[in-house]
């Protein structure tokens, strides 16, 4: 009996196989490795991105709560059936506090708020940040009980500004933050700017915000000087019939 040739047929062999996986493998790796990367040239833009946001927001809220100024009076009462009126007015180079129409909730539009802003210290005892405190201003009375005292030769003593969990931070991580007021004189250079105010009677004629970021990077946007006029839309020492 005459055998027939065997058949040859096709296929592919172990090591073929093999090597088709491990192609596959390091083509994954690659793909894995590039949206990797990918991932996190993305999470670095969004968080400077934010970062600017949060700067350049917080320099127009600053700007705008200096521009809502309003002149409004406090009833302090040293006796429960006394009281004596005196402007409401906190300007101090830490500390500052007055009548704003402009809120950070409800911006131009809502009501009057009580801005309180005051330099605390940062983070670990790193540096320092800027706060802000809001409280809906209802009239002199309740402006008077933010007052401690009234002294002949200091002028009026307030009561500190407490950060908690309502105090907006404006800024932070910050090497220093003080607050300085222009002041008119009548000899040049006809204006000065001062820490210590010293006028109750007057108002300053702008306010000055002077900071500087604790460690600067020169690819990140940072916390700058924030100069703002202080428009007064009332004479200080006239009682008016809404006060």
């Amino acid at each position: 009996m005459k055998l027939s040739p065997l058949r040859s047929k096709s296929g592919v062999t172990l090591i073929e196989i093999l090597i088709a996986v491990s192609l596959l493998s390091l083509l994954s790796v690659g793909v894995l490795i590039a949206m990797r990367i990918g991932f996190n040239t993305m999470d670095k833009v969004d968080t400077r991105l934010v970062s600017n946001r949060r700067v350049s927001y917080a320099r127009r809220i600053i700007e705008n709560e200096i521009a809502g100024y309003t002149f409004t009076m406090a009833d302090w009462h040293p006796k429960p059936e006394t009281f004596i009126p005196v402007p409401f007015n906190q300007w101090e180079p830490q500390t500052m506090r007055f009548v704003t129409s402009y809120s950070l909730q409800d911006a131009w539009r809502g009501q009057p708020q009580i801005a309180a802003f005051q330099v605390i210290p940062g983070a670990d005892g790193k540096g320092v940040r800027l706060i802000v405190n809001e409280t809906p201003y209802t009239g002199p009375m309740q402006a008077g009980q933010m007052i401690a005292a009234i002294d002949t030769d200091s002028g009026v003593q307030f009561v500190p500004v407490v950060a908690g969990a309502q105090s907006f931070v404006l800024a932070d991580r910050l090497e220093y933050c003080r607050f300085t007021y222009l002041e008119p004189i009548p000899e040049p250079p006809f204006q000065i700017w001062r820490q210590d105010w010293i006028l109750p009677q007057l108002l300053p004629q702008g306010i000055r915000i002077d900071m500087a970021p604790l460690n600067p990077t020169p690819s990140d946007l940072h916390v700058s000087t924030v100069t703002a006029a202080l428009h007064v839309n009332r004479t200080p020492g006239v009682i008016y019939a809404d006060q």
